[in-house]
């Protein structure tokens, strides 16, 4: 079938992307699932920072390629070999695929699927395979996903069933920004009840971190950002105290509103700079967190007399640490209750075909989520 998709051919285009386009709304041939695999209809995306990752060269992928990763749809056809889902059910997709069958899935860490690793880092779906095609050659597939489309063929371990009466734009935030952010803090850290915690970097992620961290009882929870309209929104979404990382004194100020230091400190916004800032409001004994995805080539300085003497832990944190399956319904269960209010964290809803400004206003920094929507 052909499908309107938006495809990046180069990367590293200048800003403002309204005018250099790097991506193109065009038209592509996408094949029929095959085994194991699903055709959706995509009904909503989100424009996440790894996204831009992709677009700004922080994270280089395989060029033609389309692009997006969080997004919820209707399932449009079955391929071979799937049971357990039906044409017209509603899915959020996850852009870390699993096989079911490598050791790290059935160590139950499907995040760390090594299969599903390798099908990402090849721009393919799981197993190898390229559905999406243009001239009679091939457009790779972003993180097994490429949800800025009409459609997308995704691997059955893509893909999450959800509740039909939640919204498509609210569904879809769950698949990237909810479960790394809340993840982060339930799995990977695992904060406890009263402890402290301070969240540097106040995107998507970050702020579901906030979230997360209150989810888990946390006594105090930090904000810490470079733009004051996002602290002010971390202080609407319940946090106790909110620091701009710009102050020259931010790390001392941290220190003394926590009289310390943090139990837990998250970085989530991909930066050096926001990892030394989270390691060293981060107490003896304490964890740092983080789930960011700087360029590769980004080193971090850690001392290592310090992490001995201070008996400090440093974690990542991929997709939250999650069993997508198990944690993303609880989540949107949270949700409902008034737990995890997600909703609150959009900021515009776009067409497909404004998809460059979109990403101008995310590369600002004064925007949380955005929701295409098709």
């Amino acid at each position: 079938m052909k499908i309107r998709a938006a495809v990046i051919r180069q990367i590293g285009l200048p800003h403002p992307y309204a005018q250099s386009r790097p991506l193109s709304i065009e038209e592509v041939d996408l094949d029929p699932p095959g085994e194991r695999e699903l055709l959706v209809q995509v009904k909503a995306a989100g424009l996440c920072h790894s996204d831009l990752s992709s677009i700004n060269g922080d994270r280089p992928r395989q060029t033609p390629m389309v692009l997006g990763h969080e997004a919820a749809g209707i399932v449009a056809e079955v391929g071979p070999g799937i049971t357990d889902l039906a044409v017209g059910d509603h899915v959020v997709m996850v852009f870390a695929p699993s096989c079911g069958e490598c050791l790290s899935c059935k160590e139950g860490f499907p995040a760390r699927c090594d299969n599903g690793q390798k099908a990402n880092g090849a721009g393919t779906l799981m197993g190898g395979a390229i559905r999406l095609h243009q001239n009679g050659k091939p457009v790779y597939h972003h993180v097994g996903v490429s949800a800025f489309a009409e459609y997308a063929v995704v691997n059955r371990g893509s893909v999450v069933k959800v509740d039909p009466s939640l919204p498509f734009d609210e569904a879809a935030v769950f698949g990237c920004a909810v479960l790394t952010g809340v993840g982060a803090a339930l799995n990977t850290a695992k904060v406890f009840a009263g402890a402290r915690v301070a969240v540097v970097g106040l995107g998507g992620v970050g702020l579901n971190a906030l979230l997360g961290a209150q989810v888990a009882g946390a006594s105090q929870v930090v904000a810490i950002d470079i733009h004051d309209d996002k602290l002010a929104l971390a202080k609407q979404l319940g946090a106790t105290d909110v620091v701009n990382a710009k102050d020259p004194d931010a790390i001392a100020k941290v220190k003394e509103l926590t009289h310390g230091g943090v139990d837990f400190g998250f970085e989530m916004a991909g930066s050096v700079q926001a990892m030394e800032l989270a390691y060293r409001v981060t107490r003896r004994g304490g964890t740092t967190v983080t789930a960011g995805l700087p360029h590769p080539d980004a080193r971090w300085a850690l001392q290592h007399v310090n992490l001995t003497a201070e008996e400090r832990t440093v974690k990542g944190s991929y997709v939250g640490s999650c069993v997508p399956p198990r944690d993303l319904p609880r989540y949107v269960d949270l949700y409902r209750r008034g737990k995890l209010p997600v909703d609150k964290l959009m900021s515009d809803h776009l067409p497909l075909e404004k998809i460059n400004e979109g990403f101008d206003a995310l590369a600002s920094g004064h925007t949380v989520r955005q929701i295409i929507v098709l």
